[in-house]
């Protein structure tokens, strides 16, 4: 009879829930279960077992995907609506290149705050820009939290990362 790899559960408030194993070659893998409904694929690094060497971003579909192809259960909608409580929900936005918001002013995102979301911090390199002024620019390589209800939260992240922000006018 196999053996079941142990699976160590973290729930992240606001956030969702985290899963990590180890596989029996000695990787470190986690999946962190968003609220919003996406999940983030962790593969540790060998050498810093408090780093991520990668983490793959990954849309329901695209777990649902992943899940066939590794033989599980039509299950995803179900978790995901039980891990989903009324509340706050908070999320990574990565800014890159091919980001609509690299270069653009918090400003010029429109009233995303309106659509229950709101930039509440950048992470940019090692530094933490708690409650970044209207007139703050994201770049390339920065990483934009998000804080507020899961559709505004998503609807934000759909906003940074779509193919273009047109600007407002300045007030």
């Amino acid at each position: 009879m196999p053996v079941m790899t142990e699976v160590i559960e973290t729930q992240l408030p606001g956030v969702g829930v985290r899963h990590d194993f180890t596989t029996r070659s000695g990787e470190r893998l986690g999946m962190i279960v968003h609220r919003t409904g996406h999940r983030d694929l962790l593969v540790y690094d060998r050498d810093d077992p408090d780093a991520c060497g990668l983490v793959l971003r990954l849309e329901e579909d695209d777990a649902r995907t992943l899940a066939d192809v590794l033989g599980a259960a039509h299950v995803t909608e179900e978790i995901a609506r039980l891990q989903s409580v009324a509340g706050l929900t908070i999320d990574w936005v990565p800014v890159t290149r091919a980001s609509a918001c690299a270069g653009a002013r918090l400003h010029d995102l429109g009233a995303a705050s309106e659509r229950g979301a709101t930039v509440v911090a950048v992470l940019r390199g090692e530094e933490t820009i708690s409650a970044p002024p209207l007139d703050f620019v994201l770049q390339e390589g920065d990483t934009a939290v998000a804080v507020g209800t899961a559709e505004g939260v998503r609807h934000l992240f759909e906003l940074l990362q779509g193919s273009s922000v047109d600007p407002l006018p300045d007030l």
